[in-house]
């Protein structure tokens, strides 16, 4: 079945170009030019992943609101922005609130298409685990890639999905350091350095709201990260 896919786009010239570049790969695609009429289509439901600008018509901070609230439902859609915005600290913002990635309009469509397909692919190998791949104990962590579930010491853990696969990628191999190319290929994603970075920060700070005294993901200075066992 093909992946259905919601653009939340102001400018419809923009909306209708990249809605018709997704569908030539076979997406289904529904778009939406504001905040209200998305978040009133997504309760009857949601769809495979989400593209979302931050300027909606007046609503300026409209797309991190939505991001906001799609994440208030669910851990694990998958959420892109797409926006002309590129300070780093837009960026951050939108990466604290739980998107997936945070793009540019100056990006390429080829590129775009990359970046979809890879979250895509993300969600797939999650769904159907390889072999003994599904369930992951290390020590007060233990992760159900069946379920998409993360816990640290029998608490449940609500990661996003690029996130729960950077905890895979590192809980896989514990001790062994990930740079970021290596974090980026586990995740089958194209990440930059910063958004890799901000990424990190969040999945502490969400084990930190559970244990304060978590300390398993360590960062090696200028080689990248690993989990630490006891």
């Amino acid at each position: 079945m093909a992946k259905r896919i919601a653009i939340v786009e102001d400018e419809a010239a923009i909306r209708d170009n990249y809605s018709a570049a997704f569908r030539r790969e076979g997406y289904v695609v529904d778009g939406y030019d504001a905040r209200q009429p998305a978040l009133e289509a997504f309760e009857s439901r949601l769809p495979d992943l989400v593209v979302i600008d931050i300027n909606l018509k007046d609503d300026v901070e409209g797309g991190f609101e939505l991001c906001r609230e799609l994440r208030a439902r669910t851990a694990d859609l998958p959420i892109i922005f797409l926006t002309a915005r590129d300070s780093e600290f837009d960026a951050v913002s939108g990466l604290r609130l739980g998107a997936d990635d945070y793009l540019t309009k100056d990006i390429s469509l080829p590129h775009l298409m990359a970046r979809v397909a890879a979250l895509f692919r993300r969600l797939d190998a999650m769904q159907n685990p390889q072999g003994d791949e599904g369930r992951i104990t290390r020590g007060e962590l233990s992760i159900d890639t069946e379920r998409m579930t993360v816990h640290w010491r029998d608490q449940a853990v609500g990661l996003t999905l690029t996130e729960f696969w950077l905890v895979h990628a590192l809980a896989r191999y514990p001790g062994h350091v990930k740079n970021r190319q290596q974090l980026m290929d586990a995740a089958q994603a194209v990440l930059d350095d910063n958004t890799i970075t901000s990424h990190i920060k969040r999945i502490r700070r969400k084990f930190h709201a559970i244990d304060a005294d978590f300390d398993a993901i360590e960062t090696v200075y200028g080689m990248g990260y690993r989990w630490l066992t006891d």
